[in-house]
This record gives structure tokens, sequence and C-alpha cells, in this order.
């Protein structure tokens, strides 16, 4: 009975320690959110958008990846919006875009919303730039809404299949992935996050503290859940092979989660790729080598 009411301690204990409530959304706007009028209705649900540069210049479209928000592209946006329109945007329960109010987390939804997104901005063509996840919607948008898409700029995108990860199939969300819906503190969190950088020393106290603030916006675990277990990847092949933008794909070659190996797949289906890929970075190249990566970047779009 003894070590029973002990290990019951223990484990009350650890639930305590291990918990991690919601952050209050009034203090995550507070803290993240520029100015109200960021946030704008798209597609029957709101959205969390960054829209600086001209107005009047070529428009360049930033897709984050999973788990990430806008802010990832910060830099980035910094740098270009002397010379382009640059457009970020949390996707929905990503950042503090609330979760969708329609509960798809598709791929096609995805696109739905890039799409109504530029209506509503105006933009009838933009450059796409994505990373990740993030990559692999915006080359998918590029394959089938082509007339909107000037050129296409993908860091590590997602599309092929791996371990885990097969066609035509949704995977099955680990339960330990579930458990974070209760259970996200901070050190576990940053575990989490270090294999996406060669250089360590770039998730910093202050990156570390964004990304798990963003994490505990309402809604926001749940819905990654959803977008997991809504994934259903399809051969890219054939989609690729629609792509007629031009295309830039820029690889760190120590990626940890997709093998830059992967780019001669992307390059071998698109018609007009060009692949640069960077040593000594890891699969967020924007944000661990943000100056060297965007030097490929710039030059593609001076093209």
């Amino acid at each position: 009975m003894k070590f029973l009411v002990a290990a019951l301690v223990l484990l009350a204990v650890l639930v305590f320690w291990l918990w991690t409530p919601d952050r209050p959304l009034a203090e995550l706007e507070a803290r993240y959110l520029a100015a109200p009028g960021d946030m704008l209705e798209v597609a029957g649900t709101r959205l969390h958008v960054r829209d600086s540069g001209p107005k009047d210049a070529p428009a360049l479209i930033m897709l984050h990846g999973f788990g990430a928000s806008l802010h990832t592209w910060e830099p980035w946006a910094q740098s270009l919006e002397g010379d382009y329109r640059v457009i970020r945007f949390d996707l929905p329960g990503s950042g503090l875009s609330p979760p969708d109010a329609t509960g798809d987390y598709t791929d096609a939804r995805s696109m739905q919303i890039v799409a109504a997104l530029m209506d509503r901005l105006g933009v009838a063509r933009a450059t796409l730039i994505g990373n990740s996840m993030g990559g692999r919607i915006a080359w998918t948008f590029a394959a089938t809404q082509p007339a909107r898409v000037d050129k296409l700029v993908l860091l590590s995108p997602d599309g092929f299949a791996s371990p885990g990860f097969e066609y035509d199939k949704a995977p099955e969300v680990p339960a330990l992935m579930s458990l974070m819906r209760h259970c996200l503190p901070r050190f576990m969190l940053k575990m989490s996050l270090e294999p996406a950088y060669a250089d360590k020393t770039v998730l910093t106290d202050a990156m570390t503290d964004r990304y798990h603030d963003l994490m505990l916006a309402p809604g926001s675990r749940d819905a990654m859940m959803q977008r997991m277990a809504q994934m259903k990847l399809v051969d890219p092949v054939p989609l690729l092979k629609r792509i007629t933008a031009p295309t830039l794909l820029v690889w760190g070659e120590q990626d940890a989660m997709i093998p830059a190996a992967n780019a001669a797949d992307y390059k071998a289906a698109i018609a007009d790729a060009t692949v640069v890929t960077l040593p000594d970075v890891g699969h967020l190249p924007h944000e661990e080598a943000p100056a060297r990566a965007l030097e490929p970047v710039r030059a593609f779009l001076k093209r």
C-alpha cells in the first residue's frame, strides 16, 4: 500500500510538472500581433497575415512548415520588403491563426486558403516561397493553378514518401505526439526542434520561447494533430511534371528531417528547376543561415 501511495504521489508530481496549459490569447496577441488589422477573414476562417513592402511591387507569398509560423520568415521579409510585396501568414491552427473553422487541414484546403488570400489582397500572380510542409503546399498550388504563380522557391520541401509517410495513406499519429495536447514543457519542445538545425546554437532562447508560446495558442495543438492525421501524400511526380513556373530548390546539406538527396528527384520532375545546396545547414536555411540562403534566392528572383 505504501508503495502504491508513493507511486501515485510520484505520478501526480510528474503530471503537474509536465502539464502545459494553453496560453491566454490576449497575452500572445500582445506579444506577437503587430496590428489588429493583421487578422483577416479569409475563406471562412481567420488568418494572421503580415503584408509589407510596396503594394505595386512583385508579390512574394511565404508558406511556413509544420509547427512554425510567419515569424520563421522574419529575416527574409526584412531584407526583401524594400523591393517586393512580402506576404506571409500563419496557416490555420498555427501561430496566431485560430484553428480552421471548417476543421479541414488537407492540402486542398490550404490551397483554397492561399487562393482566397490572394483574392482578398488583390494579388493576381505571385512567387510562392515554401519550406517543408509549406513547400509541399507551394509546389502543389503551382502545379494546379499555374496561371497564378510567377516563380517557385522551395526550401527542403516535403512531398516524397518517407518512413511513416506512405502514398495515399494517412499516417498514424504516434501516441506520444497525442500527449503534447496536454504536456509540452519548453525543454521537451526544444529537444524536438534541435534536429532541424545543423548548428544548434542558432536555436536561441528567444526563438525557443517564440515557438513554445505559439504552439500553446488556444486550439493550436489539436489543430496540429488534425493536420497530421489528415495529411495524405500522393505520388508527387505527375503533379511536379505539370509545374511550368521557374523553380529554385534550396537545401541544407545537413538536413536531418528531409534528405537533401530528394532535391535530385524534384529536379528530374520539374521542367525548369535549379538546385542550390548549402553546406553545414539543416532543415531551416532561412532561419539558420538567412543571409547565405537568401543570396541565390535574390539572384533567382531577379532573373
